[in-house]
């Protein structure tokens, strides 16, 4: 792929205009830091070119540069053998310099801000949601006098084009409708929604239309933004990107997709059962296109066994049916509307729903901490799904992070342990996500990055 030599960029919108302490905290960044920020900002520059290796991407770009030049006025990046794709004449394309300057707001100078005294709060549950709604804040997501018309889509970027096609079908409905749409700002079904929503906005005369895309380090570094991407946002975490989700969101769209979806249904799942929560409506729209409605209902069958025929309550399965989906969307999205115009809340940042720490903790996934997951029902139903959750954000780390890619190969798969009736709710998931090809990396056949092991309880 060919490459851009060297050159500068300057930042016109976010860190446009910094202090010297504030230059010289993003100096004075750690090595580790700044190395996730320079994986970041190569994946930001390698917006548009579709890949599912990251290693492949690391590898071929092994000799990019990122350097942060003090001025008196604030920073610039020194960029070197850089994607060519990025470039326009020479000149970077501004989307994608927005997006890189978004990582190093995001990355840098939250770290900075979590790290230092008086900064963010990571100690207790209500200061992670007010750093969640911080970094929201400073992207620009949260404001004041936002119209409450986000939907949220989730899905898998491993999809077909049929499946692809139907996202965008539905993200021209909810356009037309106009609703905005926040996605994991990857391909596949995070890309659709957001280019057909772009259409139905255009034909609307919508210009001001919302494709957020939400994030962290671990899933940017291997899943480049969509081009649709208008703001982006890096939370520190896949557990801060979580909340992020499900406190923006107005109403949640998800598709067919892998591991990372169902972990995601999982948490969301795990949040609104909770007593505390259901009185407080977050529509959930499952949706597949013709020929593919087994997905749903593979994914109905493993929540209603794991977590008990109560669950089915929470979403609506609607196929092949993108009018539909959209209208219920809206249809949905007033009924949340009017619930936060009677109980004071925010249209912004929903900050009633009540999130238990052991949801909001960082898991750091290494084979001693897969081992120690309890996949065993005989105990809080919070802390079984919380591992249950977690069990598949270690199975996507194994898949497609390069860190978790890296465990694998050197320790072999990690290992989960639960009683047989979970473990085979599992299996069969996952077995059935396999044979449909929705776990892979690159175009090689999928060797599992897990081993499950039945225990009686």
């Amino acid at each position: 792929m060919d490459k851009i030599k060297e050159c500068y960029v300057r930042p016109s919108t976010s860190l446009n205009l910094l202090s010297h302490q504030e230059i010289r905290v993003a100096m004075e960044t750690t090595e580790e830091v700044f190395q996730t920020f320079r994986d970041c900002a190569l994946a930001v520059l390698n917006t548009g070119n579709e890949t599912d290796d990251p290693d492949l991407m690391l590898k071929e770009f092994a000799d990019f540069r990122v350097e942060i030049v003090p001025e008196s006025r604030g920073i610039k990046l020194r960029v070197q053998n850089a994607p060519a794709s990025a470039f326009v004449d020479g000149r970077m394309i501004k989307g994608i310099e927005q997006h890189l300057f978004s990582a190093l707001r995001d990355i840098v100078y939250t770290q900075a801000k979590i790290e230092s005294l008086g900064g963010f709060d990571i100690s207790s549950g209500a200061g992670i949601t007010d750093t969640v709604f911080r970094i929201l804040r400073n992207a620009n997501v949260v404001k004041p006098n936002q119209a409450p018309q986000l939907v949220v889509c989730w899905g898998g970027h491993a999809i077909s084009r049929e499946e692809y096609n139907y996202t965008k079908e539905v993200g021209y409905e909810l356009g037309l409708r106009g609703l905005d749409i926040a996605t994991g700002c990857g391909i596949g079904a995070m890309k659709g929604p957001m280019k057909g929503a772009m259409i139905g906005h255009a034909k609307q005369n919508i210009t001001d239309g919302r494709y957020v895309g939400i994030t962290e380090p671990g899933i940017i570094a291997s899943e480049s933004p969509n081009p649709s991407v208008n703001q982006l946002v890096i939370l520190p975490d896949i557990e801060k990107r979580l909340e992020a989700f499900v406190r923006l969101a107005h109403a949640i769209v998800v598709f067919p997709g892998g591991v990372g979806t169902i972990e995601e249904i999982l948490y969301l799942l795990g949040v609104l059962m909770r007593e505390e929560n259901r009185s407080i409506p977050v529509p959930i729209l499952f949706t597949a296109p013709a020929g593919y409605e087994e997905y749903f209902a593979s994914v109905d069958n493993f929540l209603r066994t794991t977590l008990g025929e109560s669950v089915a309550a929470y979403y609506q399965i609607i196929n092949a049916n993108p009018s539909l989906v959209a209208q219920l969307a809206r249809r949905n999205l007033n009924q949340v509307v009017a619930h936060r115009r009677r109980s004071d809340e925010s249209y912004s940042f929903n900050w009633q729903l009540g999130i238990p720490e052991s949801m909001q903790s960082p898991f750091r996934v290494s084979h001693d901490a897969m081992a120690q997951l309890r996949l065993f029902r005989d105990q809080p139903a919070a802390q079984f799904v919380a591992d249950l959750r977690r069990a598949f954000s270690g199975i996507v780390a194994g898949n497609v992070k390069p860190y978790g890619i890296r465990q694998v190969e050197q320790f072999g798969p990690y290992k989960l342990q639960g009683d047989p009736h979970i473990m085979r709710a599992i299996d069969t998931l996952l077995t059935e996500c396999v044979a449909s090809q929705r776990m892979k990396i690159g175009s090689g056949s999928y060797r599992p990055c897990y081993e499950l092991v039945t225990v009686e309880s």
